[in-house]
């Protein structure tokens, strides 16, 4: 590459990730999730606003066009690592306690969501919100899947600026989040994997799926054992020398062999921090913390600006679209944990709070929407419509808990004495 075109590629990651980090903070500080800064300042830098910028004899989205291999690898390494540290946390905080209630709250609703989008989703997808690689069954699966998602970092990282994670309320809701991502995600690997299958034999369809559900459940189950016992081995000098490098290393790995076998590589980065995250070795939660940092501080905000980046509001959007699918699902998820609460044994604000929470869903409904348009399954308008819905489910829900709290309300009878301690002065909420 000559110098004068990698002097123009750092410049354009020097704005991609200084504005994203400016109006992350920026959000930040306005007690509104961060996540919207970034995603905002892909916008700003796209070509619905600053896109027609001259930098030299060429505009800015015309750099950003000459650069987009640099670009797709910046923004995939960016979504690998937001999976990576994403199944992390998930392995971190998953509880065995509260089953009665997790059960009834996962199953019913997380279970009746998507099973609606199942159920109706023949008669509401069709060419006006698919891609060019997406088909009847892929759509509806994605569709099935946006109805029913919620969101384990952003709900983990709002507990935690509201200094609420220690509650059993926390603990309810990320036990929920843990086991419907888990299973979402299996969904919408199957979802990939049948997109653009039209032209293909029901043998090599059948292949593909089995493959990507093998996968995923040896990533659950003997993958992780297998890593884990080469983890400890005394001649695994790269783990005893470099833990991060290793760490990075078990998750190229998972990618590399998801991509051999045709796998979404985004599963593999979930599942493959299945095998590293270790309770009783404190060097690899080190590593993991490592990463997280690097990651947080420049690959994730860039690969959320470069989702804004994707928003073309000028050709791609819809608000007839957005109005009929946020309010649809929102009110579809919102009924559906409210019956599951109602039968758990809930009564009252504590179904509200159960149902406004869950039914956030941030970073994996952006990741949904991502991986959906990346694979062909949608087309843009629909993906500017998930990215939206999941944005403003989170800010919502960010919203609901911090009022919930200054008002002095507990988030579950149970709580009642732990969050009476929560000052209004410290409750911020950031994405």
């Amino acid at each position: 590459m000559p110098e004068a075109d990698l002097t123009t590629a750092l410049f354009l990651l020097l704005l991609l990730v200084g504005l994203a980090q400016l109006l992350g903070c920026l959000f930040v500080r306005i007690r509104q999730p961060k996540v919207i800064g970034e995603i905002l300042a892909g916008i700003l830098l796209g070509p619905a606003v600053l896109g027609k910028l001259q930098i030299g004899s060429s505009s800015l989205q015309q750099v950003s066009e000459h650069h987009a291999p640099i670009l797709n690898f910046v923004y995939w390494m960016g979504l690998l690592l937001l999976m990576f540290v994403s199944g992390a946390e998930t392995k971190q905080l998953f509880t065995r306690e509260e089953r009665r209630e997790v059960s009834w709250l996962t199953i019913v609703g997380t279970g009746i969501p998507f099973v609606i989008g199942i159920v109706f989703g023949p008669a509401l997808v069709g060419p006006a919100i698919a891609g060019p690689r997406g088909n009847k069954m892929s759509l509806i699966i994605i569709l099935a899947v946006g109805v029913a998602v919620t969101s384990v970092p952003v709900i983990s990282r709002i507990f935690a600026d509201l200094k609420i994670l220690h509650t059993r309320f926390a603990r309810l809701i990320l036990g929920v989040a843990v086991l419907e991502d888990m299973v979402l995600w299996a969904a919408l690997a199957v979802g990939t994997t049948v997109a653009g299958t039209a032209g293909l034999q029901p043998r090599n369809i059948a292949y593909h799926l089995l493959t990507t559900v093998g996968f995923f459940a040896l990533g659950l189950t003997l993958f992780p054992r297998v890593v884990k016992k080469i983890n400890k081995s005394t001649f695994n000098v790269l783990a005893q020398q470099s833990p991060v490098g290793y760490a990075l290393a078990v998750l190229l790995a998972y990618c590399v062999v998801a991509g051999a076998l045709g796998v979404n590589l985004v599963f593999a980065a979930f599942l493959a921090a299945f095998a590293v995250v270790h309770r009783k070795r404190r060097l690899f939660a080190e590593a993991l913390d490592a990463i997280g940092k690097v990651a947080f501080a420049f690959f994730i905000p860039i690969y959320f600006a470069i989702v804004g980046l994707k928003l073309d509001l000028t050709k791609a959007f819809s608000l007839r679209l957005l109005l009929l699918f946020l309010v649809g699902t929102c009110v579809v998820k919102i009924l559906s944990v409210s019956v599951a609460a109602w039968l758990a044994g809930f009564r009252g604000l504590d179904i509200m709070n159960l149902a406004i929470t869950t039914n956030a869903r941030g970073g994996p409904g952006i990741v949904l929407a991502s991986v959906a348009f990346d694979a062909g399954i949608i087309n843009a308008t629909f993906y500017t419509t998930l990215v939206f819905a999941a944005v403003l489910t989170s800010q919502f829900a960010g919203g609901w808990l911090e009022y919930v709290l200054r008002r002095g309300w507990p988030l579950l009878s149970s709580d009642k004495d732990a969050e009476s301690a929560v000052a209004p002065c410290d409750v911020t909420v950031a994405t």
